[in-house]
């Protein structure tokens, strides 16, 4: 996937350029959140107390929005505070944006909050970066270029040194409750995190243990640093998963479908698995098939 700008043809996105510029803008958002003292009369729900969105998320987006408009007018954007099913997400170069991923955390000012940039062409995350300003970790990444922690540090963080995966009963493993806390998805959620911690004689899946970090974008780059082995989710958006996505991949991770059978997951699925890299691929497809053994019905979204 050649994307960069070459001789005589202006028409595809530098992302090199790209990627610098979402660097700039994720600083300024940081500092814009880390201004910000969130109070009640300043959330508002989206469905319901677990789905809340703060005067900050809609100014960080804002400001994202504005200056990416004006500096590449003709790219689309796909924001998580101005999306309008109406437009869904296209095969055009967008600007796919999470303005705060993690807007609980942010308001319980819990540290695991972050800003969430990503470029797809053609529905394929190209550009990533996602900046924690709480920890002023920023993780990036361009297509066929790698992924790195601070812009110089290689990931997955092991490097050469980095373990073969060797199963979910040695795997630490993400997971989300979600904002949806009733119904089929719900149950199906429930039902799966119980097999996974239950012990093996019990018929579990006995994982090593799971976390919540309570943000998808900085979920997938754990899993991208090699912290995490593994993190499943169901329910999230393009803007959720777009910038972790590329930074995933860049660092040798796998993205599949979060439902059993299919090895293509996409953008706007919804339903995501996330496997780190491993040692010339040992064990990504075997643990990808596991934990789909252990999937307790079918995410629908």
């Amino acid at each position: 996937m050649a994307m960069e700008k070459g001789k005589g043809d202006n028409k595809l996105p530098n992302l090199s350029q790209i990627h610098d510029s979402l660097i700039e803008i994720a600083y300024k958002a940081g500092e814009i959140i880390m201004g910000a003292i969130p109070t009640p009369e300043g959330t508002g729900s989206k469905k319901n107390s677990a789905d809340l969105v703060t005067q900050y998320d809609r100014a960080v987006e804002e400001m994202i929005f504005t200056t990416l408009k004006e500096k590449y007018p003709d790219y689309q954007f796909h924001g998580e505070e101005t999306y309008d099913p109406a437009r869904p997400l296209t095969n055009a170069p967008t600007f796919v944006i999470d303005p705060i991923d993690g807007t609980v955390n942010f308001l319980h000012t819990f540290p695991h909050a972050c800003v969430s940039l990503g470029f797809a062409i053609g529905r394929v995350p190209v550009v990533g970066v996602v900046y924690n300003p709480f920890d002023n970790n920023l993780y990036s990444a361009i297509h066929g270029q790698g992924a790195f922690l601070n812009r110089h540090v290689k990931l997955p963080l092991k490097g050469a040194d980095l373990q073969p995966l060797q199963g979910l009963q040695n795997s630490l493993i993400g997971i989300e409750w979600g904002s949806d806390r009733k119904g089929r998805n719900w149950e199906t959620k429930v039902r799966t995190f119980e097999k996974l911690g239950q012990a093996k004689d019990e018929g579990g899946a006995m994982v090593r243990s799971m976390r919540s970090l309570g943000s998808a974008a900085l979920n997938l780059c754990a899993v991208a640093a090699g912290t995490l082995d593994l993190y499943w989710e169901g329910g999230c958006w393009p803007w959720d998963v777009c910038a972790g996505w590329v930074i995933l991949t860049e660092a040798g991770g796998i993205m599949v479908d979060g439902n059993p059978g299919s090895w293509q997951a996409i953008i706007d699925g919804r339903t995501y698995l996330a496997v780190r890299a491993s040692p010339h691929q040992i064990g990504q497809k075997e643990l990808v098939q596991e934990f789909w053994g252990n999937i307790q019905g079918r995410l629908e979204y």
